[in-house]
């Protein structure tokens, strides 16, 4: 998280200092990088945690009747 924070924290830098030197096109591209990134490491988390649902539901043992006493 904090690594993040510092990423952040680093990107909104180089915007203020790439609008006050009145370069928007570098840092629109820049910018549609990171989107780009980020979702991708989004839908990576995604497939894993689906997959990691389904090998789990497949060990899941199905509902045993218990037999009355």
């Amino acid at each position: 998280m904090q690594l993040c924070m510092f990423v952040l924290h680093h990107r909104m830098g180089r915007l203020r200092a790439a609008r006050a030197a009145g370069d928007r096109g570098a840092i629109s591209i820049e910018l549609a990088l990171a989107v780009v990134v980020l979702v991708g490491i989004a839908g990576a988390i995604v497939v894993a945690v689906s997959t990691l649902g389904k090998t789990v539901k497949g060990k899941i043992p199905a509902d045993q009747v218990v037999p009355s006493p």
